[in-house]
């Protein structure tokens, strides 16, 4: 029934100025739509949205994951601009630096400012 169709993740946060420069400023994405509550950002064939909630951060998972190459120069990079990665213990995993390595993939996660969970992953 949905397989046809596009799917986009929805990030409530908090302070939207306080996102456009997490998004916008460090992750580099290009606003599509934006008004006084919301910001619908351009990233790959996608559209990421961004709104105000109190509920943001509340969510305890991935709230988001980027499909990527490169993601040791990605995540060097991110460093660079202060983003610290989270280390998870997961079985069939092992840590090098921050990326998690698992069998046939990559995986690197960060927070945005309100607590949201964020992933790089790449296969193999």
């Amino acid at each position: 029934m949905l397989s046809n169709f596009n799917v986009s993740p929805v990030l409530a946060v908090k302070d939207l100025a306080s996102a456009t420069q997490f998004y916008g400023g460090v992750l580099g994405l290009q606003p599509a739509t934006e008004n006084d509550y919301e910001i619908y950002y351009k990233t790959g064939g996608g559209t990421l949205e961004v709104y105000v909630s109190s509920y943001a951060g509340t969510n305890q998972a991935t709230a988001a994951t980027w499909e990527v190459t490169g993601i040791e120069t990605l995540v060097s990079d991110l460093k660079d601009k202060g983003i610290n990665f989270e280390h998870y213990d997961m079985p069939g995993a092992k840590l090098e630096g921050d990326i998690h390595v698992m069998e046939g993939m990559k995986a690197a996660w960060f927070k945005d400012p309100d607590g949201n969970i964020l992933c790089l992953h790449q296969g193999s």
